[in-house]
């Protein structure tokens, strides 16, 4: 008998989701707290890690935080407006918010890729983009 997708392939494993819940609640947090030291933790450390935006390609860790460190603040402030979560393994799974910049009310849309390594979630990709107005 099949089960529904996702059921005996390691798809939304309860373990692994509610981690990955976690890491990303935390990234949230820091973000809208502008803790970049957690901002940086939660991303992997390596010069193959991707930020795309609209504006910029950032790939690798130093100018990920390159662009943090000279980004400004208002643009941090958000009303968060949904999250999907999928893990796909016990170590890998995607998460996408939609979000409301307070700023100017503009929709915006991240999408993360996740990957647990040494025991620790971290984002190995991310993408932000907004609907046009």
């Amino acid at each position: 008998m099949m089960g529904r997708q996702g059921q005996g392939d390691g798809v939304d494993n309860p373990v692994a989701r509610a981690g990955l819940l976690a890491a990303s609640d935390r990234y949230e947090a820091a973000l809208l707290a502008n803790d970049t030291a957690t901002l940086d933790a939660l991303f992997w450390h390596d010069a193959r890690v991707m930020r795309i935006a609209a504006k910029d390609e950032l790939r690798g860790i130093d100018r990920i935080r390159a662009f943090r460190a000279n980004r400004s603040l208002n643009e941090l402030a958000r009303e968060y407006l949904s999250r999907d979560v999928v893990s796909f393994s016990d170590d890998a799974g995607v998460v996408n918010i939609v979000f409301r910049r307070q700023l100017d009310g503009q929709i915006g849309r991240q999408s993360q890729t996740w990957v647990r390594l040494a025991g620790e979630w971290r984002i190995v990709s991310a993408h932000i983009s907004f609907r046009s107005p």
